[in-house]
């Protein structure tokens, strides 16, 4: 099996709405449809392509049903084309660009994006052995703001949102938005992500220290030190390398409000995301990720 494949190959791939439903049936539910409202298996094919009917609770629905694609007027085949771009974008892309690749209007492709990003959305199970922990912020600079919108607070973290990382070495990222860095609310993230008796390796922070749970090696930034032993914050300081460069060269500017969307997807292309990954594997991790969850534009403007 190949391990990457290129845009012209998957467009070749997938030419067509039907190719698209067809192959994301069978990922869904591997030739034995089901009915996403009562799971049963008694399904009667309707007339129209992709259309079925539960024969035990009456329902409709097709393959987008329950799924982030529901009430999408989208062809599948771009949907295909834009899960590929979401998993091989190493700096994401934008909904302008986005709606450039699909033919589709700017408020299509963003609406789209976000949908794409809840399911890049993990689950929780917890992080063990060696986890690294640190702290960013994101927002522009307050010399580079306008004199309207400038806080006239100070400088470095003023005005900028508090986004707080884990990685596990050789394993997995999580990371959200937190309302500051103190340390209640580091303790609390901590112990909500990170199996107790993990060894958990930081930067000198107070907020990281007394948690006797695990075990606790920190490094000292502020005295050049990066590296002491197996601690160091190196794993984690590079996925806000990788978020940064997509904040700067491809988006510009996370809104707040859905700044956790954007770390979602940041997060899934570095865990699922790999190159060592097949292009396919990613395409049909993210499908996998977007059965069960749905997202109207209604509830994601009132965010």
């Amino acid at each position: 099996m190949e391990v990457t494949i290129s845009t012209y190959e998957i467009m070749k791939q997938f030419p067509d709405e039907k190719t698209a439903r067809i192959y994301l049936e069978e990922r869904r539910w591997d030739g034995h449809t089901l009915c996403p409202f009562c799971h049963s298996d008694k399904i009667q094919t309707r007339p129209v392509d992709g259309l079925y009917r539960c024969l035990t609770c009456k329902d409709e629905f097709t393959v987008r049903t329950g799924t982030i694609m529901e009430r999408s007027h989208i062809p599948l085949d771009k949907w295909i084309f834009a899960m590929y771009l979401i998993v091989t974008a190493r700096k994401g892309v934008s909904s302008l660009q986005l709606s450039k690749e699909l033919g589709i209007t700017q408020k299509s492709a963003w609406f789209m994006l976000q949908r794409l990003r809840e399911a890049c959305r993990s689950g929780h199970e917890p992080l063990e052995g060696i986890v690294e922990a640190d702290e960013c912020f994101i927002g522009g600079k307050e010399s580079n703001k306008h004199n309207s919108k400038k806080l006239k607070a100070g400088r470095g973290t003023v005005g900028k949102t508090t986004v707080l990382g884990m990685r596990q070495r050789k394993g997995i990222v999580r990371a959200m938005v937190v309302t500051g860095t103190d340390t209640e609310t580091i303790q609390n993230k901590i112990r909500e992500n990170v199996a107790p008796g993990s060894t958990l390796c930081t930067d000198e922070h107070s907020a990281y220290r007394g948690m006797p749970e695990f075990n606790h090696l920190e490094v000292s930034h502020s005295a050049k030190e990066f590296v002491n032993g197996m601690a160091h914050t190196n794993g984690i300081e590079s996925v806000w390398a990788v978020l940064k460069r997509g904040y700067y060269g491809t988006y510009h500017n996370f809104s707040t409000k859905h700044l956790n969307r954007y770390i979602d997807e940041f997060s899934f292309r570095l865990n699922e995301g790999v190159c060592s990954v097949p292009s396919m594997d990613r395409v049909r991790a993210l499908f996998h990720g977007a059965v069960g969850k749905t997202l109207t534009y209604k509830r994601l403007k009132m965010v």
